[in-house]
């Protein structure tokens, strides 16, 4: 067979799938029609979102503690100029959101809802069934698809040791509930963090029924991720002021110690001209001399350290406040009803096409029968 004859023998066949498709285009616009009306009925049907969101910009400062201290270092035992904020990239932020302890602390808070009057805790309003949004197909799947596991759940329904989520140490093993897992898994279907690397911004949306709710969530998730990254980034320059303001709290009160003995002394020994008493009065300045120069190092370095702290503590600029959504998000009704029409075509047609040749393997001239050869 040469490649003229292979092409016209093609040309056959695609005039024949087209015209089969014609005459059974009645056939295809009733598949395609029934698609087009459960589509509708599912874009009718699907639960209202909104989303809010918020964009900012993480602005960090790299400078670090020295200057005219060293002479502290030599006494405290202290390296101040090596001392810093750790940087966390970025790209990280996204982690510390899906993080066990970010996702607890958040789970806690509480929302104002348009539908109640009292403030519900995040945890409570995705776990108990007083505060179910389900709506009509979340019970559809809920009581169907859902079934055996919501059985199983029922059979086996234990919470696991050490539930006591609020005295949990940072550094500690992180226990979750089941009911925690649940609403974990809920938040993180609808908290959204995307960091743009290349221009250096976060973008972070909430998507819920309650536009209100949706903002108060995105406001308070960005509070929290913000104090989250403050945290680690002064963690260290917050360690070394807790131990320099110990160490000058024990300084200033050895300094006023020896002040108050050497002014003791130099009143009781007024008119005493001894050598003794020289020699003594020598060495009370002496010590009074030292704990006063250690006592005002250790106050520099105090005050310095505070201004460490300042200085790499992270300011985040927010470019887009968070507002209350006016618009819903979802559902696109629109897209919904195209993308069942689209799908009806692609089954009708493949119906089309295919039953006839299913019929001739199964040997079941039936299901030919809605098809017009």
């Amino acid at each position: 067979m040469n490649n003229q004859q292979a092409g016209n023998m093609h040309e056959i066949d695609l005039a024949s799938i087209i015209l089969k498709i014609w005459r059974n285009r009645k056939f295809i616009l009733k598949i395609t029609a029934v698609f087009i009306l459960f589509g509708l009925i599912v874009a009718l049907i699907s639960p209202v979102a909104y989303t809010t969101q918020t964009i900012m910009v993480p602005q960090n400062n790299e400078k670090q503690v020295g200057g005219g201290l060293s002479s502290l270092a030599a006494m405290a035992g202290i390296n101040v100029g090596s001392i810093g904020g750790d940087v966390i990239p970025p790209k990280l932020y996204p982690q510390i959101l899906n993080s066990t302890p970010f996702q607890k602390e958040l789970m806690h808070t509480s929302l104002k809802f348009k539908n109640y009057d009292q403030p519900v805790v995040i945890l409570d309003y995705f776990t108990k069934d007083e505060y179910n949004q389900s709506g009509v197909i979340g019970t559809i799947k809920k009581y169907t698809v859902g079934l055996p596991g919501l059985i199983m759940g029922a059979m086996s329904k234990k919470e696991p040791v050490g539930t006591d989520t609020t005295t949990v140490g940072k550094n500690a093993i992180q226990v979750m509930t089941k009911d925690e897992k649940r609403c974990s898994d809920m938040l993180l279907s609808i908290i959204y963090l995307t960091v743009n690397e290349k221009d250096g911004f976060l973008n972070l949306s909430v998507t819920m029924s309650d536009p209100y709710a949706a903002a108060q969530l995105t406001e308070k998730t960005q509070e929290l991720l913000q104090k989250y990254i403050t945290d680690f980034k002064i963690d260290k320059v917050r360690a070394n002021l807790d131990f320099i303001e110990g160490r000058y709290n024990e300084a200033k009160k050895d300094y006023e110690q020896v002040q108050d003995a050497r002014a003791r002394f130099k009143d009781s020994n007024k008119n005493i001209y001894s050598a003794v008493a020289q020699a003594e009065s020598e060495k009370w300045d002496n010590r009074y001399n030292l704990a006063f120069s250690i006592y005002s190092e250790l106050a520099k370095q105090l005050e310095q350290a505070k201004i460490s702290v300042k200085e790499n503590t992270p300011v985040f600029t927010i470019i887009e406040p968070v507002t209350i959504p006016n618009q819903r998000s979802k559902p696109r009704r629109g897209m919904i009803c195209i993308i069942f029409a689209v799908l009806g075509v692609c089954v009708s047609t493949g119906l089309v096409l295919g039953l006839p040749f299913a019929a001739d393997i199964f040997k079941n001239p039936k299901l030919k029968k809605w098809i017009i050869e």
